[in-house]
């Protein structure tokens, strides 16, 4: 069983929701061999149909009080660009895939996706990269994030956002 998990926090991220849990994205994450795809959608007004075929199931839920169970059941962590789900997949070593909401003005996010990316622990995209980046990505190229380090990711983020010069 393997098993991709899309999460957009506490926030709502509704092309991100649309764009994976389209015929087309459905069908390609299940080409790629993962049988359960689980949707956290926050506050999202697009609230895709679960359903459950004997090679796939999709499930679909608003909130947990913690998403440590379902990022460390997954294979795959398809991600909103949030710090906090940034930094929980990747402390738990899993793939990280980071879709960038360019809905978002002054997107820091995109810059704290694209320095993790530039240091090889993650994959980032914009929602219409989506489906080609799952065909492309080696997952296997990702290095782990060294694990314990909050205080260089906050000092980081502060960078980032121009806490900090």
């Amino acid at each position: 069983m393997k098993c991709a998990f899309v999460t957009v926090g506490t926030t709502s991220f509704d092309d991100l929701i649309a764009c994976v849990s389209a015929p087309d994205s459905l069908q390609k994450i299940e080409s790629l061999g993962y049988n359960r795809l689980i949707l956290q959608i926050g506050r999202g007004t697009v609230v895709p149909e679960p359903f459950s075929t004997e090679s796939f199931t999709l499930d679909v839920y608003r909130y947990k009080d913690s998403l440590k169970e379902d990022i460390r059941k997954a294979d795959l962590v398809i991600s909103h660009a949030g710090a906090g789900s940034c930094l929980e997949a990747l402390e738990k070593g899993k793939p990280l895939v980071v879709v960038i909401n360019e809905k978002l003005m002054n997107n820091h996010q995109l810059e704290l996706a694209k320095q993790l990316h530039k240091e090889g622990h993650l994959f980032y995209c914009t929602c219409s990269t989506l489906p080609g980046l799952l065909q492309s990505m080696d997952l296997s190229t990702l290095k782990c994030y060294p694990p314990g380090q909050p205080e260089k990711f906050s000092a980081f983020l502060d960078k980032v956002v121009g806490l900090q010069k």
